[in-house]
């Protein structure tokens, strides 16, 4: 009775999360109440459950990125980044691709790496006729491919999970499995989207300097690549919150937030609006899914299922179905939500010594990431909102294609290279 009614209500979270607009952290904590309540669980040992040092980690990380973003370094990176292409226009997907790698490894959100980078480089492939969807992929792309890095949004939330269950899980191993995989995926993108959407931009003028798609700027044939002192000790402050997470353990939310308060100390006018970048819906969101699967651990829910997974009696069945239910919810839900699931739930697989643990973890990290080009998602909502207006019609179909085949491809191929041949 608790297995069926603590899943009843896990599901109830991600559709009514989906469905209706309502955060689905905020959802998750009123359902664990209500699971507290059927249980005899006291509020005050629900309470003990909620994520303290996920919400540090999560609220230094976003505003340290936010301040980066208000006095203008990340636009200097990546006006920098965007000068590097010098007319070469078929270099301009790849440097999307690294740059929103870069601005993911670092600490950004996926969904703020996406929403940096893609305008400008959509923006710039629609004044070179080039293809703005392609661009916009590639930005999803690469942003998946630095999110799971040491310091990373998603590395870190598949990074505690896992501690907090036992697992042992090389960082670098898990970074370098889904970046390659993200590769991977990009070098397929570039193949099938390359000339994507270029006939119709034949129609329409070519954008004046300086004119943006969907507020974005397009980028100038002589960007400024000088950087001012407020910068510079920006740029000094990321170097040594990720030297300090990987090279000496110090926890990335106290790192990154020890940064984030120096300087707003230092520079006050710059630090208020990066305050306000605070992702406090993706905080809300990730705790509350993490309160929720807590309670379920406490009841037992989760062994529970683990032992069902593992009854299956073939790992490697059991693994790609785990793959799978990752790429299907995520394409529709939140990706740091649904990891913040179902890493405890695959734990007693991951914990079973039948397959590499790391491996495991990275092909499920994939399935759960590849799959955010769904229009559905935040990321490719942003593709849509940024090409040409006429264009967004074809571009949701396509991308409701593209979504569709990848949560079916992305835990399969996830599941044949990290998990069957590692």
């Amino acid at each position: 009775m608790v297995l069926t009614t603590a899943l009843a209500g896990l599901i109830m979270v991600f559709l009514l999360g989906s469905l209706r607009p309502v955060n689905m952290g905020a959802i998750a904590l009123v359902a664990a109440f209500l699971l507290c309540s059927l249980n005899g669980i006291a509020t005050g040992d629900l309470l003990d459950e909620f994520p303290v040092s996920l919400l540090i980690t999560l609220v230094g990380v976003t505003f340290l990125f936010g301040i980066a973003k208000s006095n203008g370094t990340i636009d200097w990176l990546v006006r920098l980044a965007m000068s590097a292409v010098r007319g070469r226009k078929q270099l301009m997907p790849w440097i999307v691709f690294l740059t929103a790698t870069a601005l993911a490894a670092i600490g950004a959100a996926s969904p703020a790496a996406v929403a940096i980078v893609a305008p400008i480089g959509i923006a710039f492939a629609v004044k070179h006729r080039a293809s703005p969807l392609l661009n916009g992929l590639m930005a999803v792309n690469g942003a998946a491919a630095g999110s799971f890095s040491p310091v990373g949004v998603l590395g870190t939330i598949a990074l505690g999970a896992a501690a907090e269950h036992g697992l042992t899980i090389d960082p670098l191993v898990l970074f370098g499995a889904t970046f390659g995989f993200n590769v991977i995926v990009a070098l397929g993108t570039v193949v099938i989207f390359r000339n994507h959407g270029i006939s119709a931009l034949e129609q329409t003028d070519d954008l004046p300097d300086g004119a943006g798609i969907g507020g974005a700027v397009a980028t100038r044939t002589r960007p400024e690549t000088r950087v001012r002192v407020e910068q510079v000790v920006t740029l000094t402050g990321i170097l040594a919150m990720v030297v300090a997470v990987t090279g000496f353990g110090v926890d990335t939310g106290v790192a990154s937030l020890s940064v984030a308060v120096v300087l707003a100390l230092l520079f006050g006018k710059t630090a208020q609006a990066g305050a306000t970048s605070i992702a406090w819906p993706v905080v809300l969101l990730v705790c509350g899914i993490v309160t929720y699967i807590s309670v379920m651990e406490q009841l037992g829910v989760v062994d529970a299922l683990g032992q069902g997974v593992t009854a299956v009696g073939a790992p490697l069945v059991a693994a790609l179905l785990l793959c799978l239910i990752g790429g299907v919810v995520s394409a529709f839900a939140s990706t740091t939500g649904i990891l913040g699931a179902l890493v405890p739930l695959s734990a007693p697989l991951l914990l079973s010594g039948h397959l590499d643990a790391t491996a495991l973890l990275a092909a499920l990290c994939v399935s759960s990431s590849v799959v955010d080009a769904s229009p559905f998602s935040t990321n490719g909502a942003l593709i849509v909102a940024n090409v040409p207006e006429h264009q967004r019609t074809a571009t949701y179909r396509v991308l409701l294609l593209w979504g569709a085949a990848l949560i079916i491809v992305a835990p399969l191929a996830s599941w044949g290279m990290l998990v069957v041949l590692l």
